[in-house]
């Protein structure tokens, strides 16, 4: 017997035949139907997710507490609350640098893709339609979930929107196909998160064997854009967007990009300022010597993207000027530098008394009680989770810029440890330095994690995120993907590059100020030019240029935060040795695109790195406009 639900996709057989043997198809009409069936029920205030697991009994995945404000999700597994970075495998034959199913798993992907659709037959299941990418540019897609995790769809419905099912248009056929099964994270993959993307007969699946948002609703559906930009000559950014409106009404946009926990969320956020309203630039963690500076006025914030900038061919304007507009309808915000209350009064404002009901991931939750975005769930007496979550509409957030927008400055966000005389790191890079494009082509492909993320499970030493910060979420080739990047830079000349470092600037203590700090300033300073006696040849010239001078409402930051070297901890040698530690990373993350695939213009910017070139030899290689 066919079910009328069926009737409203055109699917492939197998899909059909889990929707007409499935238990129940529930397609959600209202938002408000997520939360009911999250918490089992609108009169439950918890609520187990918990599967029978063979060989372990019952597993409980995550428990959901209802708050006044929303749902809050919390994962009894401490490996759940974060995004393993080794999750993606690719099921399909298709081209790939990835890992394969049947490489790191013996075995081809079909058996347990048979099995998998088994279990969903077995199943209540919310089945829900959405547009990956949005609306407008987006593509048509399709979650099948069971219903007790309905918290997972409804993380997804707020991150991707959904087509409610009285919108359902006719025919509708999904070209990605979200697959939710997570008992088979237990029998199949040893407690380890995995997602398999499979490209076959010109579907995209993405089968989620794990409950945990990140690499799948979030990061599962960027793979599936990323794929589709690769075939037809596009990319989705790694990256948050700001339009900056000046006291003067001056307007810059700054498109933000870099690793997970690189600052894209933080560009977004207002400036963190102390009782008295001065902003603490840093902290001398050999002196405690703590540097003050005062602006009175901000700029106004104009959020346009948080994580997944669309750059398609139809939004370009040819203008010299990339254009880009949000990927999602809602924003996945990490809350691990909101430690206390007034930290950033206007996100605590938003999620204290949203529009509607929230989700929320690794916070502290009680019933009938509000959420605070500033009680991070434990993971071990006195350790909070280092990934507490949000997930916000878009709709909810004050100024929201729905338009494309034409992007003035790509900035890069590097986490960096602290540097010494006697511990010599990488963490030498000044507030920001001025990037010419080869060079700000080359941090795009190396990309490092950097220092203590908080975004994945990773180790202590400096790691690369791999081509345009996005490729642990790709499935093709990393160096179409690295010459799509450089054809995006050398289409849009009138674009500038900067590095922007968080964490560390030297011995200095900076948090994410130095984004701050950089944004009020070349937003004040408007659309002019650097002149020459500003800036300087930095002493490694992976930093480009380094600052000169920088003034911000008429006081000078120190130089000792504009080039480190100038520190009396750290000094000439302590740099040069943090220098040697960056260039050795860069040739070995580099000598892997050095393939015949690879454009001739970025095969001599790579030689260029690799024979230690000049700051010179990088800007011969992509002059500037005159």
């Amino acid at each position: 017997m066919l079910r009328e639900e069926v009737s409203y996709f055109i699917v492939p057989k197998e899909v059909e035949d889990i929707l007409i043997s499935c238990k129940k198809v529930i397609i959600p009409e209202k938002r408000e139907e997520f939360f009911e069936l999250a918490i089992g029920g609108k009169d439950n205030k918890e609520f187990e997710v918990k599967y029978d697991v063979p060989g372990k009994g019952e597993v409980v995945e995550a428990i959901v507490t209802k708050c006044k404000n929303g749902i809050v999700i919390n994962y009894p597994d401490v490996y759940m609350r974060r995004r393993d970075p080794d999750s993606l495998v690719v099921g399909d034959e298709g081209d790939t640098d990835k890992p394969t199913f049947k490489e790191r798993f013996g075995e081809d992907f079909d058996t347990l893709r048979e099995k998998t659709f088994e279990w969903l037959k077995s199943q209540e299941l919310i089945v829900m339609p959405f547009m990956s990418g949005g609306k407008e540019l987006g593509y048509p897609s399709l979650l099948i979930c069971p219903s007790n995790a309905a918290f997972f769809a409804g993380a997804l419905a707020d991150i991707q929107g959904f087509i409610p099912k009285s919108q359902i248009r006719t025919n509708f056929e999904p070209i990605a196909i979200v697959y939710v099964a997570p008992p088979f994270r237990h029998t199949h993959f040893g407690g380890k998160q995995v997602v398999v993307h499979n490209r076959i007969n010109n579907h995209h699946e993405v089968f989620s064997y794990n409950l945990y948002p990140g690499p799948s609703a979030k990061k599962g559906i960027y793979g599936v854009l990323l794929n589709i930009g690769e075939m037809e000559g596009w990319v989705t950014a790694h990256a948050s967007t700001v339009k900056i409106i000046t006291p003067y009404d001056n307007v810059l946009t700054i498109m933000h990009e870099g690793a997970s926990g690189g600052g894209k969320s933080e560009l977004l956020q207002q400036m963190h300022r102390e009782k008295d309203n001065r902003v603490l630039l840093g902290t001398n963690i050999i002196t405690g010597e703590k540097f003050y500076i005062e602006i009175q006025e901000s700029c106004e914030i104009y959020p346009v993207t948080d994580d997944m900038a669309m750059c398609h061919p139809k939004l370009q304007t040819r203008r010299g000027k990339m254009v880009v507009k949000d990927a999602e309808q809602g924003w996945f915000v990490r809350l691990d530098n909101i430690k206390s209350y007034g930290t950033e009064p206007q996100l605590e404002r938003l999620t204290i008394h949203p529009p509607e009901p929230l989700i929320f991931l690794n916070i502290e939750g009680h019933p009938d009680a509000t959420a605070l975005i500033w009680e991070h769930t434990m993971d071990e007496p006195g350790k909070p989770c280092p990934n507490p979550r949000v997930i916000i509409p878009r709709r909810f957030i004050p100024n929201i810029v729905n338009e494309p927008v034409e992007i003035d400055v790509r900035s890069f966000g590097f986490r960096t440890p602290p540097c010494t005389k006697e511990k010599p790191t990488y963490g030498i890079v000044g507030l920001f330095h001025v990037l010419p494009p080869a060079i700000a082509w080359l941090w795009r492909l190396v990309s490092p994690r950097g220092y203590d993320n908080p975004s994945v499970t990773d180790g202590d030493l400096m790691s690369s995120e791999g081509v345009g910060s996005y490729w642990p979420f790709a499935t093709g080739k990393m160096v179409k993907q690295a010459n799509l990047l450089l054809q995006q830079i050398l289409d849009y000349p009138n674009t500038q590059y900067i590095l922007v470092p968080n964490q560390y600037i030297g011995v200095y203590r900076v948090g994410f100020m130095p984004e701050w700090i950089v944004r009020e300033y070349l937003a004040k300073r408007g659309s002019a030019r650097f002149r020459p006696e500003q800036l300087k040849p930095a002493r490694c010239p992976l930093l480009g240029y380094a600052l000169e001078m920088v003034k911000v409402e008429g006081h000078y930051i120190p130089k000792a935060f504009l080039q480190v070297d100038q520190q009396p901890e750290v000094g000439p040698e302590a740099y040069d040795a943090g220098a040697e530690i960056l260039k050795n990373f860069f040739k070995k993350e580099l000598k892997k695109f050095m393939t015949l695939d690879l454009d001739p213009l970025g095969k001599r910017i790579i030689e260029c790195c690799l024979d230690d070139g000049s700051l010179e030899d990088y800007i011969k290689l992509i002059p500037p406009r005159r």
